[in-house]
């Protein structure tokens, strides 16, 4: 009887202190009665402050995930800051995580384990969710929010995996994961959920939560899992990549880095049934692309004495940058480097391309505009104080 008052009693203090309804996940967790232990970190609590709905585009601005923590959309025509959105409670400031937009509605993970859905034109909070009920913990980290058939899925670093309603962020279903650290996002595909935790590989049933299938790796997974529309690819934290069945996670191929060469990471994406990813090495780092069929290399492009930190594809090219802030240019066909620029300003975000000749990404000083013709690196937002400890930042054209 005891435990059962002190659980509703902080239950109870969940809920004043996030002043709305909380409700409760279903844990793994036992004691030795074999009865369920309620802990912070199996809360969901949310709010609606206004009912959720469609909104119109802010096609002029861009949507800047600063490093310390705060959401800003800026005018990119009239070069002003047109609103900010901040966590409730955060003991630091960090971003550590992405946005996703949909439908004119933002959702943003903050480290602090709170989602909001806002609007895209004025800021304003449609609702809030929580996960757990702690202010100096980071619960939310290299999050990006994976929507699909109104649901929002998250997996978090109290070890567990989320789906929330968009329509109001309540709890739709949750399990608890291998490892209580998780920091890459999860796949969608074929009404299914695919996430790694740990060494162990995880195949859901999206709408209900229901665990298809489950597979026990040698090496703890570290990569970013992908999808070809046939096999999901995912790496491990040292130098094999794997294609893996969707329908029952056996190994379809491997594929293993050249000597000395790791951390795929998120450094990953697919296209017209191949692969191409990024490895990190002490003195070289490479570009590779593989037949997502058969895993045979086609073609891998070297950068020696520097590490390729990120990548992404547009209009047929792998764009990038390394740490020592090489931007370039790779052609997809056959892995030759088309534009290779040493910046002046180190990006520390992922890159947009807008209409023109140009791409935006982020430093620890400012918003650049890069002009892909010129080579010039245009400040259009210049931040008013600058931190030494950066760890990213992420930017969104509305579009």
């Amino acid at each position: 009887m005891k435990k059962n008052l002190v659980t509703l009693l902080f239950v109870f203090t969940v809920i004043n202190i996030f002043g709305q309804t909380a409700t409760i996940s279903k844990s793994d967790k036992t004691d030795n009665s074999g009865n369920n232990v309620v802990t912070s970190n199996d809360v969901v609590s949310h709010k609606v402050l206004t009912p959720l709905k469609k909104v119109a585009l802010d096609e002029a601005s861009i949507l800047i995930y600063d490093y310390d923590g705060s959401l800003m959309s800026f005018d990119l025509e009239a070069e002003h800051i047109n609103w900010i959105a901040k966590a409730t409670d955060s003991k630091t400031e960090m971003c550590a995580n992405k946005i996703t937009l949909q439908d004119g509605v933002i959702y943003i993970p903050f480290i602090n384990g709170e989602i909001f859905a806002i609007d895209n034109q004025t800021g304003e909070v449609f609702w809030k969710s929580r996960i757990g009920n702690t202010t100096d913990q980071i619960i939310l980290k290299d999050q990006i929010p994976v929507i699909n058939n109104g649901k929002l899925y998250i997996t978090s670093q109290n070890g567990t995996i989320y789906a929330l309603n968009i329509k109001d962020g309540s709890l739709i279903w949750s399990h608890k994961l291998d490892s209580p650290n998780n920091d890459i996002p999860v796949l969608f595909f074929d009404n299914k959920i695919f996430t790694q935790s740990g060494s162990t590989f995880y195949s859901f049933e999206a709408n209900t939560g229901k665990v298809l299938s489950q597979k026990t790796f040698e090496e703890p997974l570290h990569g970013k899992a992908v999808t070809d529309g046939e096999n999901i690819f995912i790496a491990n934290e040292k130098n094999v990549l794997y294609a893996l069945n969707p329908n029952n996670l056996e190994i379809v191929w491997q594929f293993k880095l050249d000597e000395n060469q790791n951390n795929i990471k998120e450094r990953i994406l697919c296209k017209d049934k191949k692969v191409y990813f990024a490895a990190q090495g002490p003195e070289v780092s490479s570009v590779y692309a593989v037949d997502s069929k058969t895993g045979t290399q086609l073609w891998k492009t070297d950068f020696k004495g520097d590490n390729i930190e990120y990548i992404t594809e547009e209009s047929d090219n792998i764009w990038g940058y390394t740490h020592k802030a090489k931007l370039f240019q790779i052609d997809l066909t056959n892995g030759e480097i088309a534009t290779e620029v040493k910046l002046t300003t180190q990006p520390i975000s992922n890159f947009e391309f807008p209409v023109d000749d140009s791409l935006f990404y982020y430093s620890d000083a400012a918003l650049i505009q890069f002009d892909l013709k010129t080579k010039d690196e245009n400040e259009v937002y210049l931040r008013t104080s600058i931190k030494d400890d950066v760890y990213n930042a992420y930017l969104k054209l509305i579009r």
